[in-house]
């Protein structure tokens, strides 16, 4: 997972698309199936790592472990560790990210839809 250059003619672009429109900085908030899949997942409540890995059997340990990272840093969900032996740590949408749901919901709807318009096809 290469990260883009933030002096770069595209960085510089990404950042000024995000700054003029509110859509472009939320879409790309939640880009890629990873996180919109998880939010989807801890919706329904707090979950350990090994919980969310067996819900994405496809994702790799790794992968799943950025894509947490990432929703971390972003606001979206919270990382809670329990000083006990072993380690336990719970993720869960932090209210911003609960805030998501409806959303993705509704992408949920329109996604049915349009796929429905192409299979008949």
């Amino acid at each position: 997972m290469s990260k883009i250059k933030p002096t770069s003619t595209h960085d510089e672009n990404k950042r000024m698309l995000e700054a003029e429109c509110p859509e472009i900085y939320a879409s790309n908030l939640i880009n890629g199936q990873w996180t919109v899949a998880i939010c989807c997942y801890l919706g329904a409540g707090k979950m350990r790592f090994a919980t969310l890995k067996k819900k994405l059997p496809t994702i790799t340990d790794r992968m799943l472990t950025l894509e947490l990272r990432k929703m971390e840093e972003k606001g979206l969900i919270s990382r809670t560790v329990f000083a006990e032996v072993p380690v336990r740590v719970e993720y869960e949408l932090t209210p911003i990210g609960h805030e998501l749901i409806p959303v993705i919901q509704q992408l949920e709807i329109w996604g049915k839809k349009h796929k429905a318009l192409f299979d008949k096809e």
